[in-house]
């Protein structure tokens, strides 16, 4: 017998001295899966593993981001203690310097300057509590009217369509497991397969059942090549293609009258509006084959029911509000709207991107979905928090504008929590030098993001696996997440570190909370009678019926899964058919000869956002360690590319380089580049800073830009 005795050749488990399980959401998109991270310490290190959670939306399934999550909780970078910058760089210091600071600078700029020329600028992925609370601590704590959050680059064009149109905006009007009842779908500027791949099933389950599948987009998407028919119309031109589907319709008679007399107001002046185009003519605008436009139109008209579902390619553009509007008016127009298998949904994009505009962060809001503006809104909330509501500020601007502010001067300091600007929003030069001229700077976060190196400290946040609260996922079901990891060294949760400032602030009686639930009760009520009602939603209530939907005005009340089965939420109970105005088209860039190609921009699977908890996955970075810009083979060989070589692309904004990627699934018009990634590969340095005029979206989707081999001395990114 030799040294190794019998297991000579054979793996040896290492043995498995203690295991921990940690039940858990995914903190990235608005699937919310439900997921067990498995932490086993053995005698040769610590090893993990991730096992899916059966639940009403996802049952179990998880994708390559959900498996890999635990990553960037355990990885090196994460700070766990206060960091203040020293001589231009960050040391760790204790809480009581790193609060005592944030005394002292706080009550100095608002001695000199004004409580307004405090700022908070929030995230999407943040705990309906914590999203409250950043509301309550801005307009209560620091009483500045400037609050908002990413969530705008996100939901604000669906979020604000659906408003007008319904009279609410929750991300589904249906509950998701109706969308394989729809016997026809449209997914229109979504690419699922990639950036929400674990709703996929629900669309594959209605292809089996025979609903026909139109997906709009410039790009042959995963999601596209699922389709029976692909309208890749030209970037930005969404208003042409709703507009000839309208068309068709009406001129074939099919819109369904009875549904459009009895339900909807302004069906008269949409249809008025909508005969005065040519067909032909927009679909030569849209760059979509006319046949196809007739054939989508009579599909989806002719379904017994049918669902659309919107998400960025269509609601990140100036003119995003009108264009999912439109696309809403074709669910209107055809009836298919508060029944089974018929409704709209907005794709939500964040982990809590409903959720997180539900209940403040937004310049605009009050919790429950009320609207600053509104006196009894004021009113009711002010009770709630026990102040006085003339002392409540009114309504700030958008994120975008924040930051405009920042650079003129007239806001001094930010409390930013959960969010990377520098990286996320248009024009990044202005947002570049909006922070450097701010007087004090403090970001909450779990690593030293490329926004948070601009910072005067930056505190130390709790992962999602650590950090207790609830989330409302895309389908508006208000779920549990449990928390309950150890927080590593100092890492506090958001709403602890929001409550120590507050109370070092003077104002510690609005803001005693022990827990999470704590924080969720007092939301409740503040909810309560609102657009959003979480009244009658409680932990106990969602833990036992694992998760509720909202609106849920009372305890003996269930949620409501499909809305508008009888009634819209406007006070004639019907919903709102949109028709522009005179004059209200808006004007976008346009191809020019300094700058001919079209380009777009979007997700990949494996990252998130900008990329600062994904990028921190070894797992995640090794299918993407870079950006990239996707073109034809044809386009490329006109400008001189060769495949997998560094481009300059350059816009009225800035300039970028990237290396190149070779395909045949988008327009030789077009480019895309992915924007998880900062720094020289920022594709938002291209985007200029024109906003929407009804929500303040940006224009993400669409720049004219030109495009060249990278210079061999420039070629490093």
């Amino acid at each position: 017998m030799n040294d190794f005795g019998s297991n000579y050749g054979q793996t040896i488990e290492p043995a498995v001295l203690e295991e921990n399980r940690h039940q858990a959401q995914c903190p990235f998109c608005s699937m919310q899966c439900k997921k067990e991270v498995v932490e086993q310490i053995t005698t040769r290190g610590v090893k993990y593993k991730t096992v899916g959670v059966d639940n009403p939306t996802t049952h179990g399934r998880l994708c390559v981001k959900g498996h890999s999550a635990y990553q960037h909780v355990i990885h090196e970078d994460r700070i766990t203690n206060p960091m203040k910058k020293v001589g231009g760089r960050f040391k760790p210091i204790e809480w009581d310097e790193a609060l005592d600071i944030i005394e002292q600078r706080t009550k100095e700029i608002q001695e000199t300057s004004g409580k307004n020329a405090l700022s908070v600028y929030g995230g999407g992925s943040l705990t309906n509590e914590e999203a409250y609370l950043l509301g309550k601590f801005a307009r209560v704590g620091l009483q500045t009217k400037y609050i908002d959050y990413n969530g705008r680059f996100c939901m604000s064009s669906a979020a604000s369509a659906a408003t007008k149109t319904f009279g609410v905006d929750r991300g589904f009007t249906n509950g998701i497991e109706e969308i394989p009842n729809a016997k026809c779908l449209i997914l229109a500027g979504t690419n699922i397969a990639e950036c929400q791949p674990t709703i996929m099933p629900y669309f594959e389950q209605a292809k089996q059942n025979g609903s026909f599948i139109i997906v709009i987009d410039p790009r042959v998407t995963e999601t596209a090549k699922m389709a029976d028919l692909h309208l890749q119309l030209k970037p930005g031109e969404d208003w042409s293609l709703t507009t000839a589907l309208l068309k068709v319709i009406f001129d074939k008679n099919l819109q369904n009258k009875e549904f459009l007399q009895n339900r909807t107001e302004g069906a008269e002046e949409l249809e008025a509006y909508v005969r005065q185009y040519s067909v032909e003519e927009l679909a030569k605008r849209a760059d979509v084959p006319r046949g196809d436009i007739e054939q989508a139109a009579t599909i989806f008209a002719e379904a017994g029911t049918g669902m659309i579902f919107t998400a960025r390619g269509v609601e990140q553009q100036i003119d995003g509000h009108q264009a999912v509007r439109h696309f809403i008016n074709l669910a209107l127009v055809c009836g298919h709207i508060g029944k089974p298998g018929a409704g709209y949904g907005a794709i939500t994009g964040q982990a809590n991107g409903q959720g997180g505009r539900e209940h403040g962060q937004k310049s605009d809001q009050l919790p429950g979905y009320r609207s600053i503006e509104d006196p009894k809104a004021r009113e009711h909330v002010a009770a709630v928090w026990n102040v006085n509501e003339k002392d409540m500020p009114g309504k700030g601007v958008s994120a975008y504008e924040m930051m405009q502010k920042t650079k003129n001067g007239e806001i001094k300091g930010m409390f930013l929590v959960g969010s990377n600007p520098i990286a996320s929003n248009p024009n990044a030069s202005i947002v570049k030098e909006g922070l450097e001229a701010l007087d004090f700077l403090v970001v909450v976060d779990l690593f030293i993001s490329e926004t948070a190196e601009y910072a005067d400290l930056v505190l130390p946040s709790t992962a999602y696996i650590e950090d207790e609260g609830t989330l409302t996922n895309m389908e508006g079901r208000v779920t549990w997440r449990q928390g309950g990891r150890p927080a590593p060294g100092q890492a506090k949760h958001d709403w602890e570190i929001l409550s120590l400032i507050a109370s070092r602030l003077g104002k510690g009686e609005w803001f005693s909370y022990r827990s999470a639930e704590e924080i969720f009760e007092e939301l409740r009520l503040a909810s309560k009678g609102g657009p959003a009602d979480y009244y009658g939603i409680t932990y106990e209530r969602i833990k036992q019926e694992n998760g509720v939907f909202w609106p849920c005005p009372s305890l003996e009340e269930k949620g409501r899964q499909r809305l508008f089965d009888e009634s819209f939420v406007h006070s004639n109970g019907r919903a709102h058919c949109f028709t522009p105005e005179h004059g209200e088209e808006i004007i976008k860039e346009r191809l020019s000869e300094a700058r001919p190609l079209y380009l777009t921009t979007g997700r990949v699977m494996s990252h998130y956002l900008t990329g600062v908890q994904t990028g921190k996955s070894a797992r995640l970075n090794a299918r993407y360690f870079e950006s990239f810009v996707e073109i034809h083979p044809e386009t490329a060989d006109k400008y001189g590319i060769k495949e997998n070589d560094l481009v300059t692309l350059e816009s009225l904004q800035g300039s970028i380089v990237v290396r190149n990627q070779w395909s045949e699934n988008i327009r030789k018009d077009t480019i895309f580049v992915p924007f998880h990634w900062a720094g020289k590969q920022n594709v938002n340095r291209l985007i200029a800073g024109t906003l929407d005029p009804v929500c303040q979206m940006p224009g993400f989707k669409l720049a004219a830009v030109s495009m060249k081999p990278a210079e061999a001395k420039k070629q490093e990114i």
